[in-house]
């Protein structure tokens, strides 16, 4: 090899080291995932409301189904719950664990609501690769809302009553 390509070779080799170099704590640091720490439940005039309280990371995409029934999330094994319909919320990214695999939310993962006139009854039925999924079993089909609050963090879902 000339004198001129390896002086060449090499400015090309420190180059790209310097960029990888660069790259490297950034693509290091992993991603805010916000985690769930408590489920609430309130009725209000015409709804119901479920909010689950979410730490602090970007506010996670939102959607739900209405299902025959509920499917744990990843085994897919059936979620028994109290209800005559299923709504299946979903929220990414979100979980109810933190980095180190502790559990944020240490509340039941199934529960009775018998305070509210529609929903029966509420159970975390996923969370597995930062996708976080709530199964709420209701009395009636009617029209569901769900959407995100910010400061802090929430998932509210509104359930007509």
């Amino acid at each position: 090899m000339s004198r001129p390509t390896q002086r060449a070779l090499a400015a090309v080799t420190l180059l790209l080291a310097g960029t990888i170099a660069a790259a490297s704590p950034a693509q290091a640091a992993d991603p805010v995932i916000p985690v769930m720490t408590n489920i609430r439940t309130g009725l209000n005039t015409g709804f119901d409301r479920i909010v689950l309280d979410l730490g602090a990371g970007p506010a996670p995409a939102v959607s739900y189904q209405l299902v025959d029934e509920l499917t744990a999330d990843p085994s897919g094994e059936i979620v028994w719950l109290t209800g005559e319909y299923f709504i299946n919320v979903t929220a990414t990214p979100a979980a109810a664990h933190n980095a180190a695999g502790n559990p944020t939310y240490t509340g039941p993962q199934k529960f009775r609501t018998r305070n509210l006139r529609n929903v029966m009854a509420v159970a975390v039925t996923g969370d597995f690769e930062a996708h976080l999924s709530v199964g709420l079993g209701v009395r009636a089909r009617s029209a569901v809302n769900v959407f995100t609050l910010t400061a802090p963090n929430r998932v509210v879902i509104d359930v007509a009553s």
